[in-house]
């Protein structure tokens, strides 16, 4: 009876108040989660969580979001175990989830975050997490999507060691990730993809995504490759798929930007078919081509590649497939012996150098992390001025990798300056963008401040190996990890006796019903009924070929 009273003096003082900075710790935060209301911020005490984190049917707003966060040192930890995903989100909107450790504990086909099946999940903020212990196998992801989202901001997370790092749509096209922002994020030493988003069929009729034209943007994040064996088929280190052929979504576009893409023994280090821009991005070690765009499974329809520098690959460029809506391929920077091979037609102001020319060119040359930089030396890379007019509409079209505005564009590559480079020293960590990116997506506005993560050990050396360009199907990513989606009807994992669960029901369902007399009663003095809390006390708030379903 002692836990009865808790829980439901708990959900009764929640439902009875407006938005408010709640605590919790392992022995009771599956009973305060589903109780969060727009405006809320649950504050997670260090310490082992090993039942599952489920956020379901929570809705935030645009101003108010939900926050779900731990320590910023990241010792609240999530355990995985062979019940279910360790994070997973079901009909939930504006919900941030920010600060946790999620270890999956290296058990096969248990997913770090996940949102699956028929449900509606929008506007969701994964910020300043590490992820850990998903390398089980190939199919092993540790931020997985495949259900109808949109507006998801994935941001400043650390991914090492999964089997994929991010897998972010269904591997049969039909559960489309749309109006996303991807950005500073560290993905280090997968086993398949560091990141891919899957082609989008035509989308489900009345699943709230947005009709008209948006960007996906990829930004400012370290996609790092090793040399381990990949079982289940060779991947890029980050591939993304096309859009419907027609109707809603098919004027859509990936932007891809200041970027560092690093060592591929075996494939490309990008490959993009749909509509996508890249621009200013740092591309280092692999042993095809470095970019490959491509119909895929589905067609290749623009491709705007310009101010990329690319260092220590075969081909800089390489166009498997024709874009009908037009290329532009300008201001790029290549050691290597072939700077394109295939049919582009606007290719104009690049620069193509061997690799032996790379040491009176830039600064320090190089497939060591932590010490290579691709700096121009004074006067070197440059050459007239470059007519950045028919990419104006991209965001940050007009800045470098480190944010720096380009001026007149006259250089060449991913970098607008000479001498010291002032910006971030490429290696294994976060990416310091040093002034935050002032865009998000083109519909969307992520929730959540900036914050750090905690980074991982470097990546392995150059390697050898062949690539550069999709091969073979593979079935990564066609599962949906472990467990079942939850829903409303059927709170999961709670370990509480049905009489508890009852009342804590009850209470919620008051919270319509109260929500007047909480306005009112907000500068009153609150009144507690003697009943055990545990940490949850109120506080005043405070913020080439196909791929099908690869991992």
């Amino acid at each position: 009876m002692r836990l009865f009273a808790s829980l439901l003096g708990i959900g009764t003082f929640l439902a009875a108040r407006g938005a408010a900075a709640v605590d919790a710790d392992p022995s009771n935060y599956e009973a305060v989660v589903p109780a969060l209301v727009a405006g809320d911020t649950l504050d997670l005490a260090p310490g082992t969580y090993s039942g599952n984190l489920d956020i379901v049917g929570l809705a935030g707003t645009a101003d108010q979001p939900i926050v779900i966060q731990g320590p910023a040192d990241g010792s609240a930890v999530f355990t995985g175990n062979g019940c279910c995903n360790t994070v997973e989100i079901t009909d939930s909107s504006y919900v941030v989830i920010k600060n946790l450790t999620i270890d999956g504990q290296g058990l096969d086909g248990v997913f770090g975050v996940s949102t699956k099946g028929n449900n509606t999940t929008h506007h969701i903020t994964i910020e300043g997490c590490r992820f850990i212990g998903h390398g089980a196998s190939q199919q092993t992801v540790a931020i997985s999507t495949k259900s109808p989202t949109w507006g998801w901001v994935i941001r400043r997370n650390v991914i090492d060691g999964a089997g994929t790092g991010l897998y972010l749509g269904n591997s049969d096209g039909s559960q489309p990730f749309v109006d996303g922002v991807i950005e500073n994020n560290l993905v280090m030493n997968t086993i398949g993809y560091n990141m891919q988003i899957k082609f989008q069929n035509a989308w489900p009729q009345g699943s709230g995504l947005p009709e008209t034209p948006t960007s996906t943007i990829i930004r400012d994040n370290v996609f790092i490759k090793n040399d381990a064996p990949s079982p289940d088929g060779d991947r890029p280190n980050l591939l993304v798929g096309g859009f419907p052929e027609t109707g809603p979504g098919s004027e859509n576009q990936y932007e891809i930007y200041g970027n560092l893409f690093f060592h591929n023994p075996r494939e490309a280090l990008l490959q993009a078919s749909g509509r996508v821009s890249i621009h200013d991005n740092v591309f280092v070690d692999a042993v095809g081509a470095a970019i490959v765009v491509t119909d895929h499974d589905l067609p290749l329809r623009r491709a705007r590649i310009y101010n990329n520098t690319i260092y220590g690959v075969a081909t800089g460029i390489r166009f498997g497939s024709s874009a009908p809506e037009g290329d532009f391929v300008r201001a790029n920077l290549v050691f290597a012996p072939e700077l394109l091979s295939g049919p582009a037609v606007d290719v104009a102001d690049n620069l193509s150098l061997q690799l032996a020319d790379a040491p009176a060119v830039v600064s320090s040359p190089s497939t060591m992390l932590g010490s290579m930089d691709f700096y121009p030396l004074p006067g070197q890379a440059q050459g007239s001025a470059v007519d950045l007019a028919p990419v104006a509409a991209d965001v940050h079209y007009d800045v470098d990798f480190n944010r720096t505005p380009k001026g007149m564009a006259m250089f060449r590559g991913a970098y607008a300056g000479e001498g010291d480079n002032p910006g971030w020293q490429l290696d294994a960590t976060l990416k310091n963008v040093g002034t935050e990116p002032s865009t998000t997506s083109t519909s969307s506005t992520g929730s959540g401040a900036g914050s750090g993560g905690t980074t991982g050990a470097g990546a392995g050396s150059a390697g050898a190996g062949g690539g550069g360009g999709a091969s073979g199907d593979s079935t990564d990513g066609a599962d949906d990890g472990c467990g079942c989606a939850t829903t409303r009807e059927s709170p999961r994992r709670l370990g509480l006796p049905t009489v508890a669960i009852l009342g804590l029901v009850l209470a919620l369902r008051r919270r319509r019903r109260q929500r007047a007399f909480a306005a009112a009663a907000s500068s009153a003095s609150w009144i507690i009924l003697p009943c055990s809390f545990g940490s949850a006390q109120r506080r005043r708030p405070s913020s080439g070929s196909r791929w099908i379903g690869s991992k």
